[in-house]
């Protein structure tokens, strides 16, 4: 099968295109042929191998030390199911699936074999009847970090919620979610993503470059940091000034993401109801892998940057 390999730690132009045998599946596991992938700011770590120096022992502990431990990366999916295990009962062949390979990574293949059950080495669901592959993986990655978010916090008709970063792949299904939830929305994002923030339903756009945006913030019930830690501005910091109850004071990367394929049926049944649209920016063939992460690196992107692996007969 082909492939796309990481064999040491550095910019984009590291990974290359290989060919690697094809995996067969084990009597509890799944056979997926892979239509499409994502390039997420978690493979840019991985294949870069740069973190905050705290996290640097440990994060290479995880993948490598001097190298990823997994030379083929990535960790969204979208595809079909081709064959199952005799021990394996969620799926039948055909099926089309979503999902993310957790600790196993794997997905920039044309091929990868999943447990049938969620564990950390992955999760995978039925994917919403109404999406194409590549809008699959910007609904698999960016829902299940807005969902682990927003849920617990149990959202109801008329609260206040912020999502910084309401452009991002998370921010994006986090948006509508708090909006379907009955929430009134206030989106923080540049000047230049302002409308596309607002055609997401946000009642409110904030911009985060400008500092006059600090004396509009209000007093609200949930703020979400879609973005994550790393990136701040006065805006954010402002932010927590503004929340009733700090337990609400809910970032993407305050926990590891829960590989939970309950969620991501939840999140279908809210797609294929219309509640929640996935956004790609941009959408890469399989051969443009590097075109694909130096993009991502930018860190301009409005919602998901998608990769299509195979072609759908």
């Amino acid at each position: 099968m082909k492939a796309i390999v990481c064999e040491k730690y550095g910019p984009p132009e590291v990974l290359r295109p290989a060919e690697r045998p094809k995996p067969a599946p084990k009597a509890d596991e799944v056979l997926v042929k892979i239509y499409a992938t994502s390039v997420t700011n978690s493979d840019l770590f991985i294949r870069s191998g740069r973190v905050a120096p705290s996290l640097i022992v440990p994060f290479r502990l995880m993948m490598g030390i001097r190298r990823p431990r997994r030379e083929v990366i990535g960790e969204v999916f979208a595809g079909e199911i081709e064959a199952v295990g005799d021990r394996a009962t969620r799926f039948s062949p055909g099926d089309r699936v979503y999902g993310l390979t957790g600790f196993s990574l794997g997905a920039y293949a044309d091929y990868k074999a999943m447990k049938d059950v969620d564990s950390k080495q992955g999760c995978v669901a039925l994917m919403p009847a109404n999406l194409s592959f590549e809008e699959g993986t910007s609904a698999a990655y960016g829902g299940l970090l807005a969902l682990q978010s927003l849920e617990p916090a149990d959202i109801q008709p008329g609260q206040k919620v912020l999502v910084y970063g309401a452009a991002s792949t998370s921010g994006v299904i986090a948006a509508q979610y708090a909006k379907h939830r009955g929430a009134e929305v206030t989106g923080v994002c540049s000047a230049a993503k302002a409308d596309f923030v607002g055609s997401l339903g946000a009642d409110k756009v904030l911009d985060y470059t400008k500092d006059e945006s600090v004396d509009k913030l209000e007093t609200y019930d949930v703020v979400m940091d879609a973005v994550g830690k790393a990136r701040s501005s006065k805006l954010k910091e402002a932010c927590r000034a503004h929340v009733r109850d700090k337990r609400h004071l809910v970032s993407i990367d305050d926990d590891a993401l829960l590989l939970d394929s309950g969620r991501l049926g939840r999140l279908k049944e809210l797609i294929e109801a219309g509640a929640i649209r996935p956004v790609n920016d941009r959408t890469y063939p399989f051969e443009q892998m590097v075109e694909a992460h130096r993009y991502v690196e930018l860190g301009h992107k409005t919602g998901n940057v998608a990769v299509t692996v195979n072609q759908k007969a």
